[in-house]
């Protein structure tokens, strides 16, 4: 979790199994870095979706009943995207849920700065140097104006 990417992400009102695994490939499409998956208790990780993980060389983890902060990097993302977004906007359908999603994700990517990461977003950004002694900071709106990210405008 060094840069703090979201692989993947989908949305559906009523998880299985099938979707899960079907998640999994889209998530690893190619052999990769990963070793372990780590998964709740929930029954949508049934048998089907550990011999998925096995057979493409991921080691499923379970996490302890009750037990959230066994995951808690997992746990940390979903908080902070509730509190920057789905606390402040009623998603109105699945797809719009999709899209408000899509757009935090890409935010999360670019914007948003990690303390864990020296203050950068995992796509890092460079620092940008005042331009001109007259330079002014301009806002730009991210996220439908919930969230800014700031640069600098050369003054005319």
């Amino acid at each position: 979790h060094g840069r703090r990417r979201i692989l993947h992400f989908n949305i559906t009102s009523h998880p299985t199994s099938d979707w899960v695994v079907q998640q999994l490939r889209e998530a690893f499409p190619d052999a990769g870095p990963y070793r372990y998956v780590i998964l709740d208790n929930d029954s949508k990780f049934d048998a089907d979706v550990i011999a998925f993980l096995k057979t493409t060389g991921l080691q499923p983890k379970r996490t302890s009943v009750e037990a959230p902060w066994q995951n808690g990097i997992a746990e940390r993302w979903v908080g902070s995207c509730r509190r920057e977004i789905l606390d402040h906007v009623i998603a109105l359908s699945e797809p719009h849920l999709r899209r408000l999603m899509r757009a935090y994700v890409n935010y999360y990517h670019h914007d948003r700065i990690h303390d864990s990461l020296d203050k950068d977003a995992p796509h890092r950004r460079p620092v940008e140097a005042k331009p001109l002694p007259a330079a002014t900071v301009i806002s730009g709106a991210r996220l439908g104006g919930l969230h800014h990210r700031y640069s600098w405008r050369e003054a005319a």
